[in-house]
This record gives structure tokens, sequence and C-alpha cells, in this order.
């Protein structure tokens, strides 16, 4: 993430990690329960840089499929809407898609700093509660 990127920062303020990782300890994100993937893998970029068919949902879904996590968080609303298929998608708690099994879906906003100027945390916020409130 660039520096602007707030990426690190949200997962600290929201309690999703106990303190503010440096990217080179993404390694500690399971022991908290968390993992990453990308939905486009092999680029990396804005969205507007990346081109449509690098996205791959149907990778993910098998990615879901085999280590069946309870939640599966999208950090950008335009990869939630390219995922899912809703180009309207909002920001939230979005149920289940048969796509990914039982897991529950979640779209946040960006937090690159480029979004900023209509960028929320609650989202963020909202999916730490949930997954504390399974404590």
């Amino acid at each position: 993430a660039r520096p602007g990127n707030r990426f690190w920062a949200l997962l600290a303020e929201t309690g999703l990690t106990p303190r503010r990782l440096a990217p080179a300890e993404d390694a500690l994100l399971p022991g908290l329960g968390l993992g990453l993937t990308d939905l486009a893998q092999g680029v990396a970029g804005q969205d507007a840089d990346i081109p449509p068919g690098a996205y791959a949902p149907a990778r993910l879904a098998a990615l879901v499929a085999q280590i069946a996590p309870r939640a599966l968080a999208f950090t950008s609303l335009t990869a939630a809407r390219l995922a899912l298929g809703c180009p309207r998608l909002g920001a939230g708690r979005l149920g289940t898609d048969p796509r990914f099994g039982a897991t529950l879906l979640w779209a946040l906003p960006s937090p690159s700093g480029l979004a900023r100027s209509h960028f929320s945390a609650d989202p963020w916020h909202a999916l730490a509660a949930w997954k504390r409130s399974l404590a």
C-alpha cells in the first residue's frame, strides 16, 4: 500500500489488530483470525489501473470454498462489485452469496488515499464489532 493508504492503520484503529502492523508483518494476520488475498493477482495499483480481465472471482470463490472463512471483506467497492456482479453495491454487511457458500460477505470502502474525499470508516468498524461478537 502506498503511504496515503490507511489499510494498516484501519486494522489497528478498529481493533482488528492489537496495534498498527507494518506490511512486512502480514504473516501475523492468520494468528489474529485474518487473512489477505487479492481478487486480481499479479497486478497492483489503483482500481482504474487494473484491467477488468485481471479480476478472478472464480479463483476467489474456489479459495473461499477451500478455507471456509466466516467472513470475506472486500477492501474496495469496485472489487466487491466486480466479484459479485452488482454494479450498484454499497458498503457494509452484504449477507451471503451462493458462490461463496456460508461465508458472510462485507464490502468496505477503499482505504486508498485517492478515495479519502468520500471515505467512511463506519463499515470497517462494523466489521470489527461483528468479529468481536464472535468471541
